[in-house]
């Protein structure tokens, strides 16, 4: 295979850029419609302040970069100079800052303070976008970067927002004492052994529903499948990437929960579905692991690579400090995109059974150390693990 250097997105179908823009942008509008509705007000703003944000910073950065030669700054405001400015710009670079801001606003939860919502978008399209230069050129999911900067630096503001959204939303929550556990995932945040109340709590049709507290974007897992399928049905997405992330993870879950249920008899099927539809692994699925700018350029590359996120996902979320962990593990995965492409240089792209069997392996590592973890022995198998090297 010959490696010919082009800018990213990498796309081998008949299908355009502009076009696959468009149709993330229409497969957002039914998350983004029940978030308004949900959530009313401070649903609403959340979204809108996103979005203004990235795209005021995407215009000032852009501007900046590709001023006309020799025009005076005070020139943009007068009706000549500022059509100069605007022969920089493309339909990506209104595009582009929309959809990374629809995302980036649909992993915050209701009523997070304006503040933390500028802070992380401004982070999220400048760092994760910007500083690399135009559209394509990023190694770094825009939306991933601000709300993992938020998450990290106003946690309790997001806890906050979590507490107004659910004593607003589902007040019988409170009644029944539920605040400290706030969403689905936080039901069982360090014991998995309390999925018998949190099932209670939160049915599996609540979650299919999104009548469940949490990020705007990622609580209803229907309108999250009907924009899967129709992107699918559109082409607009390469499906290895994101089919190889949900597959990985769910045949981990599927392993914790016959733990679980040689332990204290727990439903491995319920167990299984609670734990694919709580959190964010299905929306980030399809709208993040999916971006072709950040993916690697192969068919084997996007498989391991999804894969690769699947793992971390489910690692973070059963033996880490965070009770959810797909927004990390997208951005980790992110950062071996370029590597997987250069360990595919000058080879078929296709399938072999080395890399099959290396995926496996790794699956199968993974299910041992976080099933041991689970059933209170991970030192065991970790050194198990590595004494085999």
């Amino acid at each position: 295979m010959n490696f010919v250097r082009h800018t990213s997105p990498y796309i081998r179908k008949n299908v355009s850029v502009k076009r696959m823009m468009l149709d993330v942008i229409i497969a957002l509008v039914p998350i983004v419609l029940f978030a308004t509705i949900q959530n009313g007000w401070n649903g609403i703003y959340v979204i809108l302040t996103s979005v203004l944000t990235m795209l005021i910073v995407e215009f000032v950065a852009v501007a900046l970069i590709k001023w006309p030669d020799g025009m005076p700054r005070k020139e943009l405001f007068s009706k000549t100079g500022f059509k100069r400015v605007l022969e920089g710009f493309t339909i990506n670079n209104i595009t582009c800052p929309i959809i990374s801001a629809l995302i980036y606003s649909l992993l915050l939860p209701a009523a997070t303070p304006v503040y933390v919502v500028i802070v992380g978008a401004v982070v999220g399209i400048l760092f994760g976008k910007l500083v690399f230069g135009p559209y394509g050129n990023n190694i770094f999911n825009p939306a991933a970067v601000g709300f993992i900067f938020v998450k990290l630096c106003f946690s309790s503001q997001l806890d906050a927002a979590i507490i107004n959204q659910t004593s607003q939303i589902f007040p019988g929550l409170i009644q029944n004492d539920v605040i400290a556990g706030g969403t689905p995932l936080g039901q069982m945040a360090g014991n998995l052994g309390n999925f018998a109340n949190a099932i209670t709590t939160y049915s599996l049709q609540d979650l299919f529903f999104g009548q469940v507290p949490g990020a705007m974007g990622e609580v209803c897992t229907l309108l999250i499948l009907v924009a899967f399928v129709y992107l699918a049905a559109r082409r607009a997405i390469d499906l290895r990437a994101s089919l190889s992330m949900i597959l990985s993870f769910v045949i981990v879950v599927v392993c914790v929960g016959f733990v679980l249920n040689s332990k204290n008899g727990t439903n491995v099927l319920d167990f299984t579905l609670y734990q694919t539809m709580a959190g964010g692994l299905l929306f980030g699925a399809v709208f993040m692991i999916t971006d072709p700018v950040t993916s690697p350029v192969t068919k084997f590359g996007r498989v391991a690579y999804g894969t690769f996120a699947g793992l971390l996902a489910v690692m973070i979320r059963f033996i880490g400090a965070y009770p959810e962990g797909v927004a990390f593990a997208i951005l980790l995965a992110n950062m071996i995109a370029s590597a997987l492409d250069y360990f595919m240089q000058g080879k078929k792209n296709t399938y072999t059974w080395p890399q099959i069997v290396g995926v496996v392996v790794a699956l199968v590592i993974v299910c041992l150390i976080v099933c041991f973890s689970v059933n209170g022995d991970v030192s065991a198998v970790t050194n198990y693990v590595l004494g085999g090297f």
